[in-house]
């Protein structure tokens, strides 16, 4: 199996999302987990890494996706 492959079949768990959760927390870049370290260039690509894992896990769990919205109002003077 080449790399690509082994990262479109992979499988997120809860414990991989906590340990993106825990990094972020911590501010640290670098996730260690089931024995493989990545480092993630800036905060927003571990926002987006966690993004990811949320929906896949949402969406193998069959979970509906979440919508939501963001109303603004203002008075006019």
């Amino acid at each position: 199996m080449d790399d690509l492959s082994e990262k479109i079949s992979m499988t997120y768990t809860p414990e991989h999302l906590q340990a993106l959760r825990e990094a972020l927390a911590s501010g640290e870049h670098r996730v260690t987990y089931e024995g493989k370290s990545i480092e993630y260039r800036s905060v927003a690509d571990l926002k987006a890494a966690i993004a990811e894992v949320e929906a896949t896990i949402a969406r193998e769990s069959g979970a509906p996706k979440s919508r939501q919205i963001r109303v603004a109002t203002s008075k006019a003077l």
